[in-house]
């Protein structure tokens, strides 16, 4: 669906977002109406206040809600399913404790976020975050404290691969966008993601754990207290830490399939529409990986130890904690969608295009508005990629400063995640915070995160 013609100016379309904005956080958190209810009503406002034709309108409300749940609700719903099973089989308590005698009790937090950055080189965040809520709760019950110590470092982790490391499809498309070469980037962004992950995401969970009390939520896979396994149905003690590890490598190895191909067909490197390209490329969809993924744990975690109907009682009461997870989730993309589509993004863009500072500071700040008016980091990020295109065409630049440009923009559309954004509603319900909490934890550390990682790509530009 098409954004429509801007019936309002830049200055206008911005204060309607702005007021919807707080409008949604006024009927949250000061009402205290359902998030669900209050996502749906502002989105319908916000959609006439910006000039939408009336029977357009369902229209406009479906397009980010659908979209929103095509990716999201299949991958949390198999991704539960996954845990569920690590959860009353004890798979998830074998790989916290190898994890824990390998790092150590302190070092805890560390080695989740190093364990996640390995993780996210070539899953996207969402689908990486819901396979390790398991792995993140089980460890945050054993040592206790804040939930923060334990989630921030690896949700950050998965959100700083995602946004700045090819094969990650947003810093391929404005790699492309502006000619960089997608080599140099990955090159480039990688050590910028680790370095930048360390400085504004774990040393900032630190500093927001000892400050933000968040409790261990069980609203995701339930009550699952030590030694309850048998009391589930199974027999026989927990699986073997290589079993545990080779079922997470299973998505890992196989939605590797998917974007490293993607980005290999994207740059030339092998020809699009081979067989054997479109297969491994099924495979490698996140919904397929995880459906397979599941498959497996039911063959070597469930099946041998327990009933069938028993494996399916347990996979059935994984799915029910979900659904208000999932669709406050979409409604929080159509909210995003409806901004989307209300032309705010293009008036925005055109209004910044003649921007008359350095070109790396006009990246990062036309990706931040972007970011902030519109809500997804992806959108953000092509067009804000698009936008630098012909300055970076004119201004002749070398490839690693051109990837440096890519790093720019990626560390603007990272900032200031908040009610726009579905993956704000995603943490906010996995992690069992309000909206308050969410934005004094998460979008705080997204912020920092992103400028960073803007530093960081400075400091580069000022050395090359």
């Amino acid at each position: 669906m098409e954004a429509i013609d801007p019936v309002y100016g830049t200055v206008t379309l911005l204060l309607i977002a702005a007021g919807a904005v707080a409008l949604l956080l006024a009927l949250i958190m000061v009402v205290k109406l359902h998030a669900f209810i209050a996502l749906v009503l502002v989105s319908v406002v916000t959609a006439v206040a910006v000039g939408f034709d009336l029977g357009d309108i369902p229209d406009v409300l479906m397009y980010g809600f659908a979209d929103t749940l095509g990716s999201v609700a299949l991958l949390v719903a198999f991704g539960v399913m996954l845990g569920r099973l690590l959860e009353v089989t004890g798979g998830a308590q074998v790989l916290a404790d190898t994890l824990i005698g390998r790092f150590g009790e302190k070092r805890a937090p560390l080695a989740l976020g190093v364990a996640a950055l390995l993780f996210g080189f070539p899953i996207f965040f969402d689908a990486g975050l819901v396979v390790f809520l398991p792995i993140i709760l089980t460890v945050a019950r054993r040592f206790g404290g804040s939930l923060l110590y334990y989630a921030l470092p690896a949700a950050g982790a998965f959100a700083a691969m995602h946004a700045m490391v090819p094969p990650h499809p947003g810093p391929v498309a404005a790699a492309q966008q502006i000619d960089a070469e997608v080599g140099v980037t990955l090159l480039v962004g990688l050590p910028i993601a680790v370095l930048s992950w360390y400085v504004g995401v774990y040393l900032v969970s630190r500093f927001l754990g000892a400050r933000i009390d968040v409790s261990i939520t069980d609203a995701v896979f339930g009550k699952v207290e030590d030694g309850e396994s048998d009391e589930d149905g199974f027999t026989g003690g927990p699986p073997r830490f290589a079993t545990v590890l080779g079922l997470l490598l299973i998505p890992l190895v196989l939605i590797s399939f998917d974007t490293v191909l993607d980005t290999l067909v994207t740059t030339g490197t092998i020809e699009e529409g081979a067989g054997w390209v479109d297969f491994l490329g099924l495979l490698g969809q996140t919904p397929v990986a995880l459906l397979i993924t599941v498959l497996v744990a039911i063959a070597v975690l469930g099946r041998p130890h327990a009933s069938m109907a028993r494996v399916t009682t347990i996979l059935d009461q994984a799915l029910g904690p979900i659904c208000a997870i999932i669709l406050i989730t979409g409604a929080g993309g159509m909210f995003g969608g409806v901004l989307e589509l209300s032309g705010v993004g293009a008036a925005l863009s055109s209004s910044l295009s003649g921007l008359g500072f350095s070109l790396i500071l006009q990246a990062f700040v036309i990706a931040t508005l972007l970011r902030v008016a519109q809500g997804s980091a992806t959108v953000a990020l092509t067009t804000a990629g698009g936008l630098i295109a012909g300055p970076a065409a004119d201004a002749n630049l070398g490839s690693v400063e051109l990837s440096l440009i890519v790093i720019a923009i990626a560390a603007g559309s990272t900032v200031l995640s908040h009610v726009n954004d579905s993956g704000f509603w995603l943490v906010s319900r996995f992690f069992g915070m309000d909206e308050k909490t969410t934005l004094k934890t998460w979008t705080v550390m997204e912020t920092t995160l992103g400028l960073s990682a803007f530093g960081l790509a400075c400091l580069a530009w000022l050395v090359v």
